[in-house]
C-alpha cells in the first residue's frame, strides 16, 4: 500500500513565523541586541582619533576626512582575525577609492551622479553576493557623498583618498588589537552561540516554537562552521584550539541532528540534550584538551568567487537588488539635479539605504519610515550641534559620543539610531566650520532624504516582479532536488566524501533560500501574504524533510548503528528504496509545478516516510 495512504500524517500545527513588527509599532519597538557596547566603543575610538589628530595639527577638516575611513570599524566583527585582516584592508582601500572618485568628478554633475550610481551598484552586488551584512553597501555610497561635501577644496582627490586610507588603517589596527589577547576569540564566540541556540532548540522541540528555534540553531551552526572552516586558511597547521573547537561544533551538530530526528518522530529531545549543548557552549570559551569522536566536518560556506558567480545567475536575488539600487540611485540623482538641490548624492545615498539589503516590502517600507522619522528628528539635534559649533576636543567628544550611541542602538531600533546617524553625518560634512545658513542646510538634507526614500519605495514596487509569488514553488522544487542528491549518497553509505559534503551544503543552502522566500512573501503584499499562508504547511514539511536527510548524514558520520542499519535495509539493492524516493520526489515536484493534487506516493524508507507524506498532504499549494 502506498505510504501516503498507509499513514496520513497531519500537517504540523506550528504557525508561520510572524513577520517583524512594522508600521507604528515597529518605530517604537526595541529588539534584543546584547553586548553591543564593545563595538560602539571601538567605533567611537576609530571616529575620534583621526579628528583629534587633525585638531592637534590644525587641520580639522582633514581629520574629518580621515574619519571617513573609520567606518571600516563597522565591518568584519565576527570573522577570525587572520581573515579579518585581509577583509578590513580591502574595505579601507575601497572607502579611499570611492571618496577619491567622488571628489574627482564632483564638479561635473552628470558624471558625479553616474559615478555614485556605479559605486552604489558595484557595492550592492559585492555585499549582497558575499553576504557582507550591515551596514553593507550603504556606507560606501555615504562616504562618497560625505567626502564630496567636506570643505576641503585645497585637497586633491588622491590626497583625500590617502587621508581616508589612513583613517581606515587606524581602524584596522584597533580592530586587530584583541587578537593579541584572544587570538581565537571570534571562533570561540561563534561556537558558544551555536551551543546556546542548539540548547534552546532542544528545549522547545515538539512545541509550536520549534520551527523558529530550529532555524536559529541551523543558522548559528552554519555561522560557526563559517568561522571554523570557511574563513580559515586552506593551507598550513591551524593549531590545537581550532581542532578542539571544530570537535565541539561537530558534537553540537550531532545533538542538533538527534533533536531533529526526535522531533520528526513526535518525541522531545529532553533536558539531557539541552544540558549537554549548554555544557559544550561553556566549554567553547576554554576548549578542553580531550579527545573527541573523529569524523568529517562540513566544507563551510562557498568561497567568494563561487558566491560572486552565483550572484549574477538568472533568478538570483542579488541581481534584482542591484537593479533596484541602480534604477533608484539614477532616478534620485536626476531628480535632485532637476530640482536644483546642491548635493544630489544625499538623495542617492538615501535611496541606496532603503534598497541595498534586499528586504521584503513590509521591512522596506518600515526602513523608509524609520529613516524619514529619524532624519527629521535628527535634523533638530544636528541643528543644535551646528549652532553650538563645538571645536577642538568638544568636537571630538561629540563625534565619538554620537558614533557610540549609533552602534549601541542601531540593532535595537533603527529609527532611534537614524537620529544620531543624521547628526553625525551633518557634523562631519560641516568640516568643523561654522555654517551660515543652518536652517537652509537642514531643510536641504531633509528634502534630499525624503526624495531618496520616496523614489526607493516606488522603484521597489515597480521592480518587484510577479515572479515573487513563484519563489516559494521554485524553492520547494530546489529543496527536493538537493535532498534527492544527498539521499543518493546515503543509499551508498557514502555521506562523508567531499562530493557528499558539497551535496549536503547545497541542501542546507536550499533550506535557507526556502525560508527566505517564505519570509519575503510573508512581508510582501496582501496577495503574497495570502500565498505564504497557504504554502506554509508545505514549506514547513519540506524543511523538516531536508533537516531529516541532513540529520541522517550526521548520525551516519558518528557511526550511529541504528541509522546505519535502517539505511542498509531501506536501500538494499533488492528493495527498490532509492528508486521509490526519487519517484516520490518527482511526484511532489510535479504537483508543486502544476498546482494539481499529487498522486499516491510509493512506499518509502521509514526515516523519510513522515515528512514526505506530510509534504504530500500539504499540496497543492493553493486551490486551483
Amino acid at each position: 500500500m502506498p505510504a501516503g495512504d498507509m499513514n496520513r500524517h497531519a500537517v504540523p500545527a506550528s504557525p508561520a513565523p510572524a513577520p517583524p513588527p512594522h508600521g507604528i509599532r515597529a518605530l517604537f519597538s526595541v529588539k534584543d541586541a546584547p553586548n553591543r557596547w564593545p563595538i560602539g566603543l571601538r567605533a567611537a575610538i576609530c571616529a575620534g582619533a583621526p579628528l583629534l589628530a587633525g585638531w592637534l595639527t590644525g587641520q580639522t577638516a582633514a581629520g574629518l576626512m580621515a574619519g571617513l575611513g573609520a567606518f571600516t570599524s563597522l565591518y568584519g566583527s565576527g570573522r577570525p582575525y587572520l581573515n579579518r585582516s585581509r577583509y578590513l584592508a580591502l574595505v579601507a582601500l575601497s572607502f579611499a577609492c570611492t571618496v577619491a572618485l567622488g571628489m574627482a568628478v564632483e564638479t561635473i554633475p552628470v558624471l558625479a551622479v553616474f559615478t555614485v550610481v556605479v559605486i552604489a551598484m558595484a557595492a550592492t552586488y559585492l555585499c549582497s553576493a558575499l553576504r557582507v551584512g550591515g551596514p553593507g553597501a550603504y556606507m560606501f555610497t555615504l562616504t562618497c557623498a560625505a567626502g564630496t561635501a567636506l570643505p576641503t577644496a585645497e585637497l586633491a582627490p588622491w590626497g583625500a583618498g590617502l587621508l581616508v586610507l589612513a583613517g581606515g588603517a587606524f581602524a584596522w589596527v584597533v580592530h586587530m588589537v584583541p587578537a593579541i589577547f584572544r587570538p581565537r576569540g571570534p571562533e570561540k564566540h561563534a561556537v558558544a552561540a551555536a551551543g546556546r541556540a542548539v540548547a534552546t532548540y532542544a528545549r522547545v522541540a515538539g512545541t509550536p516554537g520549534q520551527h523558529g528555534a530550529r532555524h536559529k540553531a541551523a543558522m548559528a551552526l552554519n555561522a560557526a562552521w563559517a568561522a571554523l572552516v570557511t574563513y580559515q586558511p586552506t593551507h598550513g597547521w591551524q593549531g590545537p584550539t581550532l581542532d578542539r573547537l571544530q570537535g565541539i561544533n561537530r558534537q553540537l551538530h550531532l545533538l542538533f541532528a538527534e533533536t531533529v530526528r526526535a522531533a520528526g518522530r513526535g518525541d522531545t529531545a529532553g533536558g539531557a540534550v539541552a544540558e549537554r549543548a549548554t555544557q559544550l557552549a561553556a566549554a567553547a570559551g576554554n576548549p578542553p584538551a580531550t579527545a573527541w569522536p573523529g569524523g568529517s566536518i562540513p566544507l563551510g560556506a562557498p568561497g567568494p568567487w563561487e558566491a560572486l558567480r552565483a550572484g549574477v545567475r538568472r533568478g538570483s536575488v542579488s541581481r534584482l537588488v542591484v537593479l533596484r539600487v541602480g534604477v533608484a540611485a539614477l532616478i534620485a540623482g536626476i531628480a535632485a539635479g532637476l530640482l536644483g538641490l546642491e548635493r544630489a548624492y544625499w538623495a542617492v545615498a538615501s535611496a541606496v539605504l532603503i534598497l541595498h539589503m534586499g528586504m521584503d516590502w513590509l521591512r522596506t517600507l518600515q526602513r523608509g519610515a524609520e529613516r524619514l522619522l529619524g532624519t527629521w528628528i535628527g535634523l533638530l539635534l544636528a541643528g543644535a550641534v551646528l549652532v553650538l559649533h563645538p571645536q577642538g576636543l568638544w568636537l571630538v567628544l561629540v563625534v565619538m559620543v554620537l558614533q557610540f550611541i549609533i552602534e549601541v542602538t542601531v540593532m535595537r531600533n533603527y529609527a532611534l539610531a537614524a537620529v544620531f546617524i543624521t547628526t553625525v553625518a551633518i557634523t562631519i560634512a560641516s568640516g568643523g566650520r561654522r555654517v551660515d545658513d543652518v536652517p537652509g542646510l537642514l531643510l536641504a538634507r531633509g528634502v534630499d532624504t525624503s526624495i531618496g526614500c520616496g523614489i526607493a519605495l516606488v522603484v521597489f514596487v515597480v521592480l518587484t516582479p510577479r515572479a515573487t509569488l513563484a519563489r516559494i514553488p521554485a524553492a520547494l522544487t530546489s529543496t527536493l532536488n538537493a535532498a534527492g542528491a544527498v539521499v543518493d549518497f546515503l543509499a551508498t553509505n557514502d555521506a562523508s566524501t567531499r562530493d557528499a559534503h558539497l551535496a549536503r551544503r547545497k541542501l542546507q543552502a536550499a533550506v535557507f533560500r526556502l525560508g527566505e522566500a517564505s519570509a519575503a512573501a510573508v512581508g510582501g503584499s496582501t496577495g503574497q501574504r495570502r500565498a505564504a499562508e497557504q504554502s506554509w504547511p508545505a514549506v514547513f514539511a519540506a524543511q523538516s524533510l531536508a533537516y531529516g536527510v541532513l540529520s541522517a548524514c550526521w548520525l551516519l558520520d558518528r557511526g550511529d548503528a541504528a541509522m546505519a542499519k535502517e539505511l542498509s535495509g531501506a536501500f538494499a539493492p533488492d528493495t527498490g528504496g532509492l528508486a521509490a524516493v526519487h519517484a516520490a520526489f518527482g511526484i511532489l515536484k510535479t504537483a508543486i509545478r502544476t498546482g494539481a493534487s499529487p498522486e499516491q506516493l510509493p512506499e518509502l524508507p521509514h526515516f523519510l516516510d513522515q515528512e514526505t507524506s506530510t509534504l504530500r498532504d500539504s499540496l497543492p499549494l493553493s486551490p486551483r
